[in-house]
């Protein structure tokens, strides 16, 4: 009986969260009230509650339970287990390029925390968990960045903080634009140029060949 009832508020609580991300995408978060999220999903606001203590809670579980494809992929990073730390940062930054275009879900949530959403009155707490995500997102790349320096695999000239942003803000405005127009372009195969563009540019040049010495020849006095 007690499993039956978890269950049940199991399923209650993930009905509401379907029904929060289908009106938060149609509506936008800050014109979508808890009333018209329990009414939708035919629940009283009593139960909604239960389940969340008010919509910036709910937003954060609906984000919690869809992670957003750049922190799905880029937070695994392991600059330490990669024995090439450039490969391993492209590999997931186009894993996360696939799951946008793949995962309903994850597009769904995406479009909600860029498009969605104001960050005012009670969603300032949404705006602290967004930056968390994405500097937590920005550590991962920033330490392989520094190993693949120290491994001398691009250049070391610019600080890896600062061309980590730069890959984030090119991956994150990439998904933006597309989700604003999938029609546009294919985001993965677009994606794969410009970071192989982006990375490439990063290599440290070659150290150039040693020029051989001309024999002097003694002539004779």
């Amino acid at each position: 009986m007690v499993r039956r009832t978890k269950e049940e508020a199991l399923a209650t609580r993930n009905l509401i969260l379907d029904t929060a991300e289908l009106l938060f995408q149609q509506h936008g978060v800050s014109r979508t009230s808890l009333h018209e999220i329990a009414q939708a999903a035919g629940l009283t606001r009593g139960a909604i509650y239960w389940h969340f203590k008010d919509k910036a809670d709910l937003f954060n579980a609906m984000m919690e339970r869809a992670t957003l494809p750049l922190e799905e992929s880029v937070c695994s990073l392991d600059s330490a287990a990669a024995e090439d730390p450039l490969e391993h940062i492209r590999g997931n930054l186009l894993s996360a390029l696939k799951l946008t275009t793949t995962s309903p879900q994850a597009r769904r949530v995406f479009e909600i925390a860029t498009h969605k959403v104001e960050y005012v009155a009670e969603l300032l707490a949404v705006r602290d968990r967004h930056l968390a995500g994405r500097n937590e997102c920005l550590a991962h790349v920033e330490m392989a960045l520094k190993a693949a320096q120290q491994r001398g695999l691009i250049s070391s000239k610019a600080p890896a903080r600062s061309v980590a942003l730069g890959l984030h803000a090119l991956v994150d405005g990439l998904i933006q634009n597309w989700m604003l127009d999938p029609e546009a372009f294919d985001l993965v195969r677009v994606g794969r140029h410009v970071i192989d563009a982006y990375l490439g540019g990063l290599k440290a040049p070659a150290e150039p060949a040693a020029t051989p010495r001309r024999k002097l020849r003694l002539v004779a006095a």
